[in-house]
């Protein structure tokens, strides 16, 4: 199935089952916690698995601009980053904010992406962060609430969505995982 990049289409064997995990929500919700949990998982099964952040590529492309077209380019950039990398047979496992319902629909429905839209009640230090525009997701995406739940419990939850982890012989591969405690800044 050819995947859409900026590079142009690109093809992908029919054999290989690898997703694009798009870790979406407002900071201090555990996006990144969970990527890495997942990638981690993922790897432990022997899957060929990257984690993109969001934070680290702004940082990477000096991108300091926090206005919509800022974060449009920072978002985008994301999802071609991991076109390409998907289009090579690696997973991706990717946590933005992505505020913007309509950039992640659109990548969506380029195939072999699943939205996981992670967000709490907690104030964890983040606040002064928040996204004021953020647009929760409203179709076909996996709802993962952090407010009590163990990142060992949501883990679960994420690896035992049908059809959304295609990847065969990782839930399993768990262990439990500490709570983790919230920086303070």
């Amino acid at each position: 199935m050819p995947i859409e990049c900026a590079c142009g289409p690109v093809d992908q064997p029919e054999n290989l089952r690898t997703m694009i995990y798009w870790f979406t929500g407002q900071p201090g919700s555990g996006k990144t916690t969970l990527a890495l949990a997942l990638k981690a998982v993922l790897q432990k099964a022997g899957h060929p698995v990257v984690h993109l952040d969001g934070e680290f590529l702004r940082g990477l492309m000096a991108n300091r601009d926090f206005s919509e077209a800022g974060r449009t380019r920072n978002v985008k950039a994301g999802q071609q980053l991991a076109a390409k990398l998907h289009a090579e047979g690696i997973v991706v496992v990717a946590s933005f904010v992505s505020p913007y319902r309509d950039l992640r629909e659109e990548f969506k429905a380029k195939g072999n992406v699943v939205e996981i839209y992670v967000h709490t009640t907690e104030l964890r230090g983040r606040e002064a962060h928040f996204a004021a525009d953020f647009e929760p997701p409203q179709k076909d995406f996996l709802d993962i609430d952090t407010t009590r739940a163990s990142v060992e419990a949501c883990l679960q939850q994420i690896l035992q969505a049908k059809p959304v982890f295609p990847v065969r012989g990782v839930a399993e591969l768990v262990e439990p995982i500490p709570r983790l405690k919230p920086k303070s800044l």
